[in-house]
């Protein structure tokens, strides 16, 4: 997604002056092309992400469109504040890239893992949260939003990701898509790039006679809540997956949209419950350890369902 998100960016630029370009000394392999076509609109600040975000405060004050390119724990975590007291409070038109969310960037250890980020950033009211599922979405949502003149967090995995299987082509505001709808038992959210593997649980869970209603969402802030609300009504039980922590993320806003409305629904959160501290390998590595990975969330929903257990070998 992250070689899509400069290609689109490159593009939006030839017409766009106002878009300027910051990285915290990373992106190499993808940010170069931007550099060399727009040398007066983008700036390596180095390894100081608070000062990358107070100087797209201040080109967003000057009327500017800056997009600001880190990892994702970097982009959310050490810059928290400067993010709080400049473009959310201003309400100003700063885009924040944070690339790998979750647990991609996997042998560089917990330092990198983008964890905690949605979790966080959630708490700062005004601020858009967008997670794209797959790469030609992160397309559309960077070019739906040029001119959105709030301040947004794109969420980005650095896979290129097919269109997923279901999904039609572009981006809706609200950032809900159903990709298939099932027989009332199982309504099975998934957020962002978690969203792959929606069409192998599905497709696990009918070998056992399960339909399930599968939900890929993209934007969790401003929280699509009537529609969050609308399908999991109809469900007995909600299932949300994640490459996130437990605490603050889609499972959490699940829990508040079905509390909050007095639903009666049973809530099964697949997220990411210890800190991988010392655990390294692949992407599906680590997701079968945290037992996020298509495998382990069916087997979980055919538990709570009282079925027996697909094959796991």
């Amino acid at each position: 997604m992250r070689a899509e998100a400069l290609r689109t960016l490159i593009d939006l630029a030839e017409d766009d002056s106002r878009i300027v370009f910051l990285t915290g000394d990373l992106g190499y392999g993808v940010v170069e092309e931007f550099f060399r076509r727009f040398p007066q609109r983008a700036f390596n600040v180095g390894v100081a992400e608070q000062n990358m975000l107070a100087m797209a405060t201040g080109l967003a004050e000057a009327g500017l469109r800056p997009y600001v390119y880190s990892i994702a724990t970097f982009a959310s975590l050490r810059p928290f504040e400067f993010i709080r007291n400049g473009p959310v409070l201003h309400q100003l038109p700063v885009r924040i890239i944070g690339v790998g969310g979750g647990m991609e960037y996997t042998t560089n250890g917990i330092t990198h893992l983008g964890l905690e980020d949605v979790g966080v950033l959630r708490t700062l009211p005004g601020l858009s949260i967008i997670c794209p599922t797959d790469t030609p979405q992160t397309r559309s949502v960077l070019e739906a939003t040029v001119d959105d003149p709030s301040p947004i967090y794109f969420r980005l995995s650095k896979q290129e990701l097919a269109l997923i299987e279901g999904r039609e082509p572009g981006w809706n505001l609200e950032g809900v898509d159903v990709l298939s709808n099932g027989d009332g038992s199982v309504a099975l959210f998934a957020l962002g790039a978690a969203a792959a593997g929606l069409p192998l649980i599905e497709r696990l869970l009918q070998e056992h006679g399960v339909r399930p209603t599968t939900v890929a969402v993209s934007r969790i802030a401003p929280s699509p809540c009537d529609t969050l609300r609308s399908l999991a009504e109809r469900h007995q039980l909600v299932v949300s997956v994640e490459s996130h922590y437990l605490a603050g993320g889609l499972g959490s806003l699940l829990c508040e949209v079905i509390a909050e409305a007095g639903l009666r629904v049973r809530v099964m959160r697949c997220a990411v419950e210890l800190s991988p501290n010392g655990i390294f390998g692949s992407v599906a590595h680590l997701a079968k350890w945290a037992k996020i990975d298509p495998v382990s969330v069916a087997n979980r929903i055919l538990l709570a369902l009282e079925k027996r257990p697909t094959d796991t070998r």
